[in-house]
């Protein structure tokens, strides 16, 4: 099934510098979460924007046909790392349309905060039932 869309965009992101917590998994992050509900497997471009510096990237991952990938900004880091404590937006595209909404742990305050919204689909693919 095709659904989703080609590209995304996610206008705002940041990456604050500290967290509260000792565990890992509640370090402060952004994440996207990209669904491939086709038959063929998602081949991922990430473009990270900045206020004041030349975009990175692009990185790549691959979604597997009929999955989702969980992909923390964070964690990328080829070509190179995300800079804590910075600005910045991203377009993801892929070679076959996807669903991707984005996400965010702030944990730097012991009441930590979870915020997620719809990325916003630039091109738009739908199967009618």
């Amino acid at each position: 099934m095709d659904i989703g869309a080609h590209t995304w965009v996610i206008p705002e992101g940041h990456l604050p510098p500290g967290s509260a917590p000792d565990d890992p998994g509640l370090q402060s992050h952004e994440t996207m979460c990209v669904l491939n509900a086709s038959e063929r497997d998602a081949k991922v471009e990430v473009t990270i924007y900045f206020a004041d510096r030349e975009p990175a990237g692009p990185f790549r991952f691959t979604v597997r046909a009929e999955r989702t990938a969980h992909v923390r900004f964070d964690d990328l880091d080829d070509p190179e790392r995300l800079p804590r404590g910075t600005d910045f937006a991203s377009v993801i595209r892929s070679d076959v349309p996807v669903v991707v909404q984005h996400t965010r742990l702030d944990s730097r305050a012991a009441e930590n905060a979870l915020m997620t919204t719809m990325a916003f689909a630039a091109d738009v693919t739908s199967v009618a039932s």
